[in-house]
């Protein structure tokens, strides 16, 4: 099984911040956010190197369970470990759009927003989850972000009452007729001939990390090729195997930077938790 330590390893390993113009010639991939989730597959399963496209997706196959898509989040799941979560901005502060689907500190089985296949792609009940969140600007990876939802997004209690709230406050309207939907609420028959119908969508985003980890002074450097950072909590990395801790504790990379850190955590502010901080700069 892989894990986010391995992945950090693999990008310190190879040297590629061209990541576009890199799977463009390898895959022939154009699409910019289709080149990130490529270079994501491939940090996870450490085949950025591997040139045989058959063992390639044979390793991807053995590692992960679950391959998302533009309408069925999550974009990845690892086979045995965390949920992947990947997006493409092309402003270093540009807000995160997630669509339909709210934050999330955890991936729920019960989760309304995933599909039967990802329910069903392996024997689970919760993941923890990445958001892999990649800044484009002219087609080139500059910035990389690979955050762990529960130091980003607020319990799903917190939105999910949210939600309730406003499906609510739609069928309180008079002769409003409601069905059944995953979105926030499905109207129909608005008209004198009940022909149309409304479908109502929520349209969730979020702040971008620079902006809402302002607070940790990060060193942030617009004229470096490529920036990595790396944030989870203390506990999350304590987790992982010893083997894989000593790997990455020990890379020789004076671009590597590793270190404690507090937190605001997602669900009251006024609490700090104990997290790590990794960044890789060249």
């Amino acid at each position: 099984m892989t894990n986010i330590l391995q992945a950090v390893r693999v990008i310190v390993n190879n040297r590629i911040p061209d990541v576009v113009g890199f799977y463009r010639s390898k895959n022939r991939i154009n699409a910019v956010g289709d080149a990130l989730e490529a270079y994501i597959k491939d940090i996870f399963a450490n085949t950025v190197g591997e040139t045989n496209k058959d063992i390639r997706e044979e390793v991807h196959k053995q590692l992960f369970s679950y391959y998302g898509s533009a309408n069925h989040p999550r974009d990845l799941m690892i086979r045995g470990g965390d949920a992947i979560e990947v997006k493409k901005v092309e402003k270093i502060l540009g807000n995160i759009a997630l669509n339909s689907s709210y934050p999330s500190a955890k991936l729920f089985v019960d989760s309304l927003m995933i599909n039967a296949k990802c329910r069903d792609c392996e024997k689970w009940t919760e993941k923890d989850i990445i958001y892999a969140i990649g800044c484009c600007p002219n087609d080139k990876l500059k910035l990389l972000w690979l955050i762990y939802g529960d130091c980003y997004a607020a319990s799903k209690e917190t939105y999910e009452n949210i939600r309730k709230k406003i499906i609510q406050g739609i069928s309180s309207i008079k002769d409003v007729e409601l069905s059944v939907t995953k979105e926030l609420a499905r109207v129909n028959k608005t008209d004198p001939l009940k022909i149309t119908n409304l479908r109502i969508r929520g349209m969730w985003e979020i702040e971008n990390p620079k902006s809402v980890y302002n607070y940790l002074n990060i060193n942030y450097d617009k004229d470096k090729n490529f920036q990595l950072f790396v944030i989870m909590q203390s506990t999350k990395y304590l987790s992982f195997p010893v083997e894989d801790r000593e790997q990455i504790e020990s890379l020789n990379n004076p671009n590597l930077v590793i270190k404690d850190i507090k937190i605001k955590s997602p669900d009251n502010p006024v609490q700090l938790i104990s997290a790590k901080f990794i960044s890789y700069q060249i």
